[in-house]
């Protein structure tokens, strides 16, 4: 139960957020099916909603995360994913620090704090909004204004009203998914942007100011092959150009990065189960070697993206002591260092403006932290989704499942899973995080970031297990009784 007073005094406040109510009882796969391909179509819908009011001029604060946070810039879903990740890590912290005491394992505590999540969730949504709207990110359109007589700052007020909307239909719009669907909305409006992204870095003919060769790399590869010659192609600054504006580096890292989480994803240790009161019921309990899954890295990032945020903000309020900003990319100072490298253009011979010092400390600080904070969330995810030694025995114990050689014991089920799941845990999260820098170094299709062709791989992976579990389950009627769904 909680030990917390400050929460038991909230609880009858948490009780009465609004929420979307839970099936009673189970929900057919093609109903699944129906609900997250509708939700689906309705997050593509508002991703091409545009804020009223909003002046082109208005820049992108999250540029570099938006395939990560599941956004769009300058629609109803500005903020996307960002204030559940957010309120995810703050959560986390708390809980991993003692000051939220609640037991994830108990029911009661489990829904206090799940009721705690999403009240944070809606004033993360406010505190992430404000920024964008005050700053003069998200900047009001003077003919918009004029025209409607409101003015520029009641134009501001609007724009702020729709992103706070935006991000509660997106925290409902996931809400939906993992009640009524199939996997997390979270995951799925991931997957939504990053595919997005692929297509349009394949094949987008429109033209790249910056770079005069089209957006996709088919279309801009021919443009290069029409344009230079084989011998100014070969030669020590055509290849750099290859590689980098060519995308060829980039076609590479997203191959090998499908390679790779395809083939980890398969990769686990398998503890085998007998059933205790079944003779011949045999099982097994799958400890991958990203147990956690990748979702914790999306924590990481977000607490990258929330520095960097507050390091514009300071910037653009004259405390250039945390560094200088072009085009909201750090130069240089302290937020030079603590920003994630994010292409070939950041480190590449030629290419790359800053000293060759520069760039290693900064690539030695991205690597750490992100093999750091990979093993540190992957450990606190692992322990608030009940995914522990504790929580994953107390469950086998209830499935009246045991470990052959062992005695029926959730103790006993515990210290075996204390050899395995703490390990691999840790080995998952650093090994995760080091493939998420090296994908980041070397590119994407598309520029979708490293961290988020990573996460979209690993999650429609996932969703590919639960389709075909949940098609087992619906033709085998009394297996989904034995599971308990």
């Amino acid at each position: 139960m909680s030990e917390h007073p400050t929460i038991d005094r909230l609880e009858p406040f948490l009780q009465r957020l609004p929420a979307i109510s839970k099936p009673e009882g189970h929900v057919h796969f093609r109903r699944k099916l129906t609900w997250t391909i509708g939700v689906l179509l309705i997050y593509f819908v508002l991703t091409n909603v545009r804020l009223f009011g909003l002046s082109p001029a208005s820049q992108d604060l999250f540029g570099f995360y938006r395939a990560i946070m599941a956004g769009s810039q300058g629609s109803l879903v500005q903020l996307g994913i960002g204030p559940i990740v957010t309120a995810s890590i703050i959560l986390q912290l708390f809980k991993g620090a003692d000051i939220i005491k609640l037991d994830t394992s108990d029911p009661r505590d489990q829904s206090a704090y799940q009721q705690l999540q999403k009240l944070l969730i809606f004033v993360m949504i406010v505190v992430e909004a404000a920024p964008q709207v005050l700053g003069g990110f998200l900047q009001p359109d003077p003919a918009i204004a004029a025209s409607t007589g409101i003015g520029l700052h009641g134009i501001s007020l609007l724009i702020f009203i729709q992103v706070c909307i935006g991000g509660v239909l997106v925290l409902f719009l996931d809400e939906i998914v993992t009640k009524w669907g199939i996997g997390s909305g979270v995951g799925l409006f991931i997957v939504a942007g990053v595919a997005q992204g692929l297509v349009t870095g394949t094949i987008n003919w429109i033209t790249n100011p910056s770079t005069g060769l089209p957006v996709g790399w088919i279309p801009g590869l021919i443009k290069i092959f029409q344009t230079f010659t084989v011998q100014q192609l070969l030669s020590a600054q055509g290849l750099i150009f290859l590689l980098n504006q060519g995308q060829i580096l980039a076609i590479i890292s997203t191959v090998g990065i499908f390679a790779v989480v395809v083939y980890v994803e398969t990769t686990r240790i398998e503890i085998p189960l007998a059933h205790s009161s079944v003779r011949g019921a045999r099982g097994r309990f799958p400890v991958k070697l990203v147990y956690a899954s990748v979702l914790p890295l999306i924590l990481v990032r977000a607490l990258q993206a929330n520095i960097q945020m507050i390091g514009i903000l300071l910037y653009n309020a004259g405390f250039t002591w945390v560094g200088t900003y072009v085009n909201n990319q750090p130069t240089s100072g302290l937020m030079y260092y603590l920003a994630p490298i994010s292409g070939p253009s950041n480190w590449l011979p030629g290419v790359a403006q800053n000293p060759a010092w520069q760039i290693a400390l900064r690539s030695g600080i991205d690597i750490s932290f992100m093999v750091i904070g990979g093993v540190i969330f992957a450990l606190f995810w692992v322990e608030t989704t009940g995914m522990g030694p504790k929580a994953v025995s107390e469950q086998i114990q209830s499935s009246g499942m045991s470990i052959p050689g062992f005695r029926r014991d959730p103790k006993i089920i515990e210290r075996v899973m204390n050899r395995y799941i703490p390990k691999v845990t840790v080995i998952g999260g650093a090994f995760i995080g080091l493939l998420a820098v090296v994908a980041g170094f070397l590119g994407t299709i598309g520029n979708v970031g490293g961290t988020a062709l990573l996460l979209a791989v690993s999650i429609t992976y996932t969703l590919y297990e639960q389709l075909a579990n949940e098609e087992v389950m619906e033709m085998h009627p009394m297996l989904r009784g034995f599971l308990g769904g």
